[in-house]
């Protein structure tokens, strides 16, 4: 484990800031301020004007430095993670997993409740070691130069990583990638994990008429959402499964292109109402975005979904069942989310679920858009376990 610090050179601010300058922009049909065609014209030109002039990528870098960072490898792959541990004696080790297109900034606002809740109005006894590393292939974990690396496979690099770092149990947590490595690792180290908190968790009606009957007025019309996901919002998903590197080079080799890309993610997945600046802040978007083009990371992130396009195409399969996860899992359902479950469904595939919140505000990423909620029902969920 070698100590790392975020240094990136005045060189790569100012090619960044020409880049942005020298963007050639498309004719955009004139659709107005709305949404339906993607990331509007003039929404973009604005928050990428404020990203060259404005935004101040060394104010967050002085942010993340705060934290203690490390790299390492596991399994020929570079590992970078921000290890905090807790001054509160008997704090529990808690691993924080990112998805896509996220990073270590999701948690920046959630370390500091998680390892020193009494500084942030909490209860001493609910402190954890907080442990965020970057996904293989992401941020300062990439870029990967060698193919395999599929959610399983991370799951076995986090139970070595905390093997590593010293912790003999942990309880572990995210939400999109973040939930899906959370179940494959309480498979695989069942052992060590002591559980798992999601706030993503995907799951499709059996075809059984007498399970639909069942359903209430809520669940229908979060299986709605789920049906527009899969017919209107899941184009990233179904390119990236299959042509990863063909969009990377656009997203290498343009900054706008990049921030367009994830952007648009933002704007639809959370709870937002016209921009994604209404859930996320402006600051806070643009250090996500500006670590995906730093490390020059789109295409090896993209590359997960390509490894793990079998086991997401069995998440899609109707009447398809999960692997039993053998440690307790604990869902907080925000509405916000376009992919909210349906608890009769979830609790049919996922017996070992023994706790559920349902969370009205934010949506797929609530460490950043509702970071005290998130805080607060992690802490409800690890009181489950040594009640």
């Amino acid at each position: 484990m070698q100590p790392f610090q975020i240094e990136i050179p005045d060189s790569h601010l100012a090619d960044l800031r020409q880049r942005i300058g020298a963007t050639r922009w498309p004719s955009a049909v004139d659709s107005g301020p709305g949404w339906e065609r993607g990331v509007p014209l003039t929404y973009l030109k604005e928050l990428a004007s404020y990203w060259q002039e404005e935004y101040d990528w060394r104010a967050a870098e002085r942010e993340i430095n705060r934290y203690p960072q490390f790299t390492t490898e596991i399994d020929g792959a570079p590992v970078h993670v921000l290890h905090v541990a807790s001054a509160v004696p008997g704090a529990r080790p808690l691993l924080l997993t990112h998805g896509w297109p996220s990073s270590i900034v999701e948690f920046l606002d959630v370390i500091g409740p998680l390892t020193d809740p009494a500084a942030h109005g909490g209860d001493p006894a609910d402190a954890f070691h907080v442990v965020v590393p970057s996904l293989p292939g992401h941020g300062f974990s990439g870029p990967l130069r060698a193919p395999g690396w599929d959610a399983r496979r991370i799951a076995g690099a986090w139970a070595e990583l905390m093997r590593r770092l010293g912790y003999d149990s942990y309880l572990t947590a995210g939400g999109d990638w973040g939930s899906l490595i959370s179940l494959e690792l309480g498979r695989l180290d069942p052992g060590h994990v002591t559980g798992a908190h999601l706030t993503m968790l995907l799951t499709l009606p059996s075809g059984d008429p007498a399970e639909m009957a069942t359903l209430t007025e809520e669940d229908f019309a979060r299986l709605g959402k789920l049906s527009r996901y899969d017919a209107e919002l899941s184009a990233y998903l179904r390119l990236q499964s299959t042509r990863p590197l063909t969009v990377s080079y656009g997203l290498t080799d343009s900054p706008v292109g990049q921030l367009a890309w994830i952007t648009e993610k933002f704007r639809e997945w959370t709870d937002s109402a016209k921009t994604p600046e209404d859930a996320v802040g402006r600051d806070r978007l643009l250090t996500n975005v500006s670590v995906y083009w730093f490390t020059g990371t789109a295409a090896s992130a993209a590359q997960l979904y390509y490894e793990s396009a079998p086991a997401l195409g069995a998440l899609f399969t109707p009447g398809a069942r999960p692997e039993p996860v053998p440690v307790p899992i604990g869902v907080a359902a925000f509405h916000g989310d376009p992919v909210t479950p349906v608890r009769a469904f979830a609790e049919r595939d996922y017996p070992s679920i023994s706790y559920w919140s349902e969370i009205e505000k934010g949506g797929h990423f609530p460490a950043m858009e509702q970071p005290r909620l998130l805080v607060e029902d992690i802490r409800a969920f690890a009181r489950t376990l040594i009640a």
